[in-house]
């Protein structure tokens, strides 16, 4: 399933929903993951300040994936430079 996110606190509120989903308890999440409680807890507010490999770090623990849409040139160009492009047609190029 694919649900945008648009900021930090939307990306907190979805790893909280993943989380709560699986039945995990955030300190038991957080130690199966290697993170401390405090910093899940900021990922989950959607703290500006979170590190990234932590942050990636988390989002792997629980199974969730990020992708970028970006318009079809963009995609094209960054084909070219060896980055990992799929799908086409998602969205139209932008003007």
């Amino acid at each position: 399933m694919k649900i945008a996110i648009d900021n930090a606190a939307e990306l907190g509120r979805l790893v909280r929903a993943v989380r709560k989903a699986q039945n995990i308890r955030q300190d038991d999440a957080a130690g199966s993951i290697g993170v401390s409680e405090n910093f899940l807890g900021k990922v989950e507010r959607g703290s500006d300040t979170v590190q990234w490999g932590k942050l990636f770090q988390v989002l792997e623990g629980l199974g969730v994936r990020l992708e970028a849409d970006v318009p079809e040139d963009v995609g094209a160009w960054l084909r070219e430079r060896g980055f990992s492009v799929y799908g086409t047609g998602a969205r139209k190029n932008h003007e």
